[in-house]
């Protein structure tokens, strides 16, 4: 297995790094105690093999401008109430933006006669989704999965459902196309042979975005893993080679539950208690 090696000093760490050809880090080695941490079990004797052999081979600093600033890592305060966000329904964002903007009685008698469609129509679908997505992912509990949902992000946008566990995390989005036939390729998404939507990238972003807010809290890696779910369709095809996002009916969710190896025990419950509270996020 090839297996890229980088070294990385912050927060008062100094580490080293494998990583897989495409960046995803599998384990990582402690310079100062030579302690090798292994995230992926099926790398393990990989991992293993060349972090020990970069640790001999290891003398002197990291190379000028190589090594990211050495800064101390922020601490959340106390977690309140208020800002729980294990609280949180699934589609909470989407049900208080239609109590708050949602159409009044005469409204929706006038579309509703008119059958004309409007975006309440839009976001009452979508929290219809984000409820059953979010249904089967809280049926992973007992696989010692933690599940959140409807996390609000700085630009007034959230993410739909973030699942952590002993495989890692998934920031999970949510897409209600009731009755449709959807067709996913490398980079994007069609809707009855409709024009294609960016799904997938959007939701490559997200995954980007979790990790940072994660591991600036958090004092080991925290790989996050983009889905995507579709709800009510009647055809989900993938054609996709070389696709990073996962794709699923939110009936297929129980794959995820078996998913092992990449997160302790302790790990799980440290991500968890960061990604619950709603501050980690503010600046997002």
């Amino acid at each position: 297995m090839e297996l890229h090696v980088t070294r990385w000093k912050r927060y008062g760490h100094d580490r080293l790094y494998a990583n897989l050809p495409d960046g995803t880090v599998v384990g990582w080695a402690d310079v100062t105690t030579g302690d090798i941490t292994v995230l992926r079990a099926e790398c393990r004797e990989d991992v293993i093999a060349v972090l020990t052999k970069h640790l001999q081979n290891l003398t002197g600093p990291v190379p000028p401008g190589r090594a990211p600033e050495t800064q101390s890592r922020p601490v959340l305060p106390p977690l309140t109430p208020a800002d729980d966000l294990a609280v949180n329904p699934p589609g909470r964002s989407l049900r208080d933006l239609l109590a708050e903007s949602g159409p009044g009685l005469m409204e929706r008698a006038v579309s509703r006669l008119l059958r004309r469609p409007s975006e309440w129509d839009s976001w009452r679908k979508g929290l219809a989704g984000e409820r059953r997505v979010g249904a089967e992912l809280n049926r992973l509990g007992r696989h010692g999965w933690r599940v959140l949902h409807s996390i609000p992000l700085a630009n007034k946008v959230d993410i739909d459902h973030l699942l952590i566990g002993p495989g890692g995390v998934f920031s999970i989005n949510t897409k209600h196309h009731h009755k449709r036939a959807v067709w996913v390729g490398d980079d994007s998404v069609k809707v009855d042979h409709g024009k294609p939507a960016p799904y997938a990238r959007k939701s490559r972003a997200e995954a980007k975005r979790v990790a940072r807010v994660l591991e600036r809290y958090c004092d080991f890696p925290v790989p996050v893993e983009p889905v995507l779910v579709f709800v009510g369709v009647t055809e989900l095809k993938v054609v996709a080679t070389q696709l990073d996002v996962r794709v699923y009916q939110e009936r297929q969710l129980s794959a995820l539950a078996p998913l092992s190896g990449v997160l302790t025990a302790d790990q799980v419950e440290q991500v968890y208690s960061v990604a619950r509270h709603r501050q980690a996020w503010s600046k997002a």
